[in-house]
């Protein structure tokens, strides 16, 4: 399981990367400058959470603990939720999507709780 998310820790920080480029090349001049900095909250915390997966890959195989896998798929749902509905509204996704980047964001904080709690169970 550490493979499959050092592997996706990699590929959303590939994503986020490029999201950050285009953000600066693409969209500048064409967001107004609140939606520029909605893009690019969600940027941030995509690439915080890419460089989360990759250090918790890393941990499972330090202390193994079943709640390593939990903890990485709430990650992934969070990165897609949160920073997923930023970038939607930022380039005129529907408003409602505002209600989404809190469940995100819930997840977020999940995945770093069990991971403070699978730090201190796991093995080893």
């Amino acid at each position: 399981m550490s493979r499959i998310f050092f592997a996706a820790g990699a590929a959303l920080a590939l994503v986020g990367v490029a999201a950050g480029a285009f953000a600066t090349h693409g969209l500048e001049g064409r967001l107004s400058a609140d939606a520029l900095a909605t893009f690019e909250t969600g940027v941030r915390y995509q690439i915080y959470h890419a460089l989360a997966l990759l250090a918790l890959a890393w941990a499972a195989r330090q202390w193994p603990h079943a709640l390593w896998e939990a903890s990485g798929w709430l990650f992934v749902a969070g990165i897609a939720l949160f920073s997923g509905s930023l970038y939607a509204l930022a380039l005129g996704g529907p408003r409602w999507l505002g209600a989404v980047a809190p469940f995100g964001g819930t997840s977020l904080l999940a995945g770093w709780g069990l991971s403070v709690v699978a730090a201190l169970r796991g093995g080893a």
